[in-house]
């Protein structure tokens, strides 16, 4: 029998795994120019959570009980497809299911001998296209300048941060426990990294570790880490928005600063952006990050939890802060 997640029911607030459902049907077979694929690797991340909300979006919601779907690598298991062969491993964003028919659209083989297979996932997949083309599109780094990134202990601002020193920046990361500073700092090459839960201000713990102020903002947090930051922006800053985490789980609507008054003042720029907005450009990505792993001018790190049974709780945890780089699911 062949074991399947669903969406149960919209989550109120933070996920818990009773808005998760298991069920088995039958082992699926393939038909001519269908493909039956093993799930290898399952990628977690905190956009997941939108979808789970019954709201329009840039991406369409997930639907009750049906399969919920993220980034996966999976193993060709049997193929009456002319393009892929068992042995095969393809990355692509696939249902949240043990084993699944594909009819090969959209599936990327991704080469084991080049680099590990989770890595297509993480550096070499969409956390490694977010940190380089959100920084280099919208951050514009420059020689000299001032770099502070929070989830900086998270799959992407881990990444951001180590190419902004690639390009010269003093760069400071937010994140959220002693360990994960050291990890900055020692395995990532950032020059400071702050705890703001241990921090008493924030806004002034920012100010002295970038006493020359803040160039280029890279967020992937939102709420009140934010607002410190954006208190200690430079003229023409570059403020690129990835995430919001710190805000997906809340259940009325929060007030901060109004913005207006502070971009308006610094002659600052705040995008937005999905990394599909850039999908012209994955290439040229894909062959920077590549060369930057060979070369190990570039880290990364991975939370990997083991077991189908476990995709949902390693979800979950991501909004405890309990990855450390890229939580991946090993299957």
């Amino acid at each position: 029998m062949n074991k399947i997640i669903l969406l149960k029911k919209r989550p109120f607030g933070k996920p818990s795994l009773s808005d998760f459902e298991f069920i088995r049907e039958e082992m699926p077979t393939p038909k001519d120019n269908e493909l039956l694929l093993k799930t290898v690797y399952v990628s977690v991340d905190p956009y997941l959570r939108g979808r789970m909300n019954d709201a329009k979006s840039y991406i369409p919601a997930f639907e009750l009980n049906k399969p919920i779907q993220s980034g996966i690598i999976a193993e060709v298991i049997d193929s009456k497809h002319p393009d892929f062969k068992k042995g095969d491993f393809v990355s692509s964003n696939l249902e949240w299911k043990e084993y699944q028919i594909s009819n090969g659209k959209g599936l990327v083989k991704v080469d084991e001998n080049e680099a590990k297979l989770s890595s297509y996932l993480g550096i070499l997949g969409m956390t490694g296209l977010t940190a380089y083309l959100g920084l280099m599109e919208i951050g514009l780094p420059k020689k000299g300048e001032t770099l502070v990134v929070s989830g900086a202990g998270g799959a992407v601002g881990s990444v951001v941060g180590q190419i902004g020193k690639l390009h010269g920046c003093k760069v400071v990361g937010l994140t959220g426990s002693d360990e994960k500073v050291s990890l900055l700092t020692s395995k990532f090459n950032f020059d400071q990294a702050i705890n703001y839960k241990t921090t008493s201000n924030l806004k002034t713990a920012i100010r002295t570790a970038c006493p020359n102020g803040v160039d280029i903002y890279f967020d992937n947090v939102g709420g009140e880490i934010s607002d410190a930051v954006l208190a200690n922006i430079n003229t023409y800053a570059r403020l690129p928005v990835c995430g919001a985490i710190s805000l997906y789980n809340v259940t009325e609507i929060q007030m901060g600063p109004r913005l207006q008054p502070i971009l308006l003042t610094k002659s600052a720029t705040m995008r937005g952006f999905i990394i599909s907005d850039f999908a012209e450009k994955f290439p040229e990505a894909i062959k920077q990050l590549t060369a930057w792993l060979k070369d190990d001018k570039i880290a990364f790190s991975e939370t990997i939890v083991k077991g189908f049974d476990n995709i949902p709780q390693a979800f979950i945890d991501l909004f405890d802060g309990k990855n450390k780089g890229k939580m991946i699911v090993e299957i």
